[in-house]
């Protein structure tokens, strides 16, 4: 069964720009899945410990037949091809980051994956990108992402495309 998700794309190392065209160009590739539709980029202040350049972040809708867990697979092979290493540390710096923000309406808890992503509501840099791809769009339980981010506002993040975030 094909299912829209969104995708969360980010990076802070490595040429940041370089690495979100090549995931882009990855996720077209992906197997049983179209890459639809792909938000305007922002730039964004880091979360996380010490001193890291800031991250280059966007999302994309993507048409998949790939149930939840094989596409996180996929994404987290796409991730380690770009050097990415899982420390433990969360929120340190890294090549690639690929999250799967939203699958359907679907509402996923498991100690692997969890939908939507946990953090969505609380990170700007993550809804205006989905508010881009679309305003009307809404998490599973109802809450519409243009809410959401005009709650939390666009502070420590610049839409590097012509306009700003809304």
């Amino acid at each position: 069964m094909t299912v829209n998700c969104y995708i969360g794309l980010g990076s802070n190392l490595a040429d940041p720009q370089t690495q979100i065209d090549w995931a882009l160009a990855a996720l077209r590739a992906l197997p049983a899945s179209y890459l639809e539709a792909v938000a305007p980029r922002y730039r964004s202040w880091a979360i996380g410990p010490g001193t890291q350049p800031d991250y280059i972040n966007t999302a994309v809708r993507l048409r998949t037949d790939l149930d939840p867990l094989p596409l996180l697979r996929a994404l987290q092979l796409l991730e380690n091809s770009r050097g990415r290493q899982r420390s433990g540390v969360l929120w340190s710096p890294r090549p690639l980051d690929l999250d799967i923000l939203l699958y359907g309406q679907r509402q996923i808890a498991t100690p692997e994956l969890t939908i939507p992503h946990p953090r969505l509501v609380q990170r700007n840099f993550v809804l205006a990108p989905l508010h881009d791809l679309d305003p009307e769009l809404r998490l599973p339980d109802g809450s519409p992402i243009a809410r959401l981010l005009a709650r939390i506002g666009c502070e420590g993040i610049v839409r590097l495309a012509e306009g700003s975030c809304q």
